[in-house]
């Protein structure tokens, strides 16, 4: 599905999805990533929802940031599935947020929040 984008916007934006990929600033990705909506779009280490473990979740939030997340959405492939609490427990115990649904929903909500200005980290496994 292809996604309208404003031309003229600085932050990443998640411009398509599908089967097997995610497509942020019209550059298309076969692989896991990791992106807030000002920085690199970086290669997150999983290949299957069944990888992600505390260390996988722990990588996504930089430990320099000025400002923590509100919220990490993380994409769990086709079908929404939830991580352990002890996995997200670092997280929330930081007072960020941790939403778990499947890629393409995260996607638009990752759309959504970042075009309201609120600081989010998407971490998505593609569909």
């Amino acid at each position: 599905m292809k996604l309208h984008s404003d031309p003229a916007s600085a932050l990443n934006t998640i411009t398509a999805y599908g089967d097997g990929y995610l497509e942020v600033n019209r550059v298309r990705y076969e692989h896991a990533l990791v992106f807030a909506p000002e920085g690199d779009v970086v290669a997150w280490p999983v290949s299957t929802f069944e990888d992600i473990d505390a260390a996988a979740l722990e990588s996504v939030v930089p430990r320099a940031a000025a400002q923590p997340p509100e919220v990490v959405l993380i994409g769990t492939g086709a079908r929404q599935r939830f991580l352990p609490p002890a996995v997200v427990k670092p997280l929330l115990k930081a007072g960020i947020g941790v939403e778990m649904m499947d890629t393409l929903a995260a996607s638009r909500t990752y759309n959504i929040l970042m075009a309201e200005g609120r600081r989010v980290i998407a971490a998505l496994v593609p569909a």
